[in-house]
């Protein structure tokens, strides 16, 4: 049997990318890639020429049927999703589990992610952090599902787009104007930017731009989180 790597690859800044994964993808005989274009940029980057497979979230099925095919010939793949860890808000994990079904060996090369690096800086968390991705685009499912996640007490981190960040910071604000959100834009990138206030504060400075742009990642403290960074903000 052969072996599947699951890469993590940075999110924007390069130099966050592992030594060991650089060198999963020297070695392996094939990288599938989420989007060959945006992989090819990392592996020139990295002086790496390997062939190349896609395999994304509207096709992940079928291509993983393919890259089962190239294992069960004996060769070795690794995967690699745009950014970030292959199966958080990414294609990937329906990859690993068919290559595991069929027989073959997978391994996680661990790397970058928006979610643990907005956690690592947002300054609370707590025992209980609900990760829920990409919401729905359409209004009224968004607040339903916001109303019951914020329902648990416990933090959440969302993704969002530039398109969608005043809305859904207006949402929070509108079925809790107490909770404390931490909002990273461009993580690690030239412009990154972390912002931190109450979502009504937040979707107030991006209102007031001419123009928003970027990835975003938002932390929603929990209960006990907001109280104390109100507890705080009183002292």
């Amino acid at each position: 049997m052969s072996t599947l790597y699951i890469v993590g690859t940075p999110i924007g800044n390069l130099g966050d990318i592992t030594f060991r994964a650089v060198e999963i993808l020297k070695t392996v005989d094939v990288i599938a890639a989420e989007d060959t274009r945006h992989t090819l940029h990392l592996l020139t980057h990295f002086g790496i020429r390997k062939p190349l497979v896609s395999c994304r979230s509207q096709n992940e099925e079928f291509a993983s049927q393919k890259i089962v095919n190239l294992l069960d010939e004996g060769q070795s793949v690794a995967y690699a999703s745009d950014a970030g860890t292959p199966g958080i808000s990414d294609p990937g994990a329906i990859l690993a589990g068919i290559a595991r079904k069929a027989g073959h060996t997978v391994v996680p090369v661990p790397g970058p992610s928006a979610f643990s690096t907005l956690v690592s800086v947002a300054g609370a968390g707590g025992k209980t952090l609900i990760f829920e991705g990409f919401l729905s685009p359409k209004s009224g499912r968004r607040r339903s599902r916001l109303v019951e996640l914020l329902s648990t007490g416990d933090a959440v981190v969302l993704y969002e787009s530039p398109f969608r960040i005043v809305k859904l910071l207006t949402d929070i604000a509108d079925i809790d104007s107490v909770r404390r959100v931490v909002v990273g834009r461009e993580l690690t990138k030239l412009h990154e930017e972390i912002i931190e206030g109450t979502a009504a504060e937040v979707r107030d400075e991006f209102s007031s731009r001419q123009k928003v742009l970027g990835e975003f990642a938002v932390f929603i403290s929990g209960n006990k989180n907001s109280q104390l960074s109100q507890e705080n903000a009183d002292n």
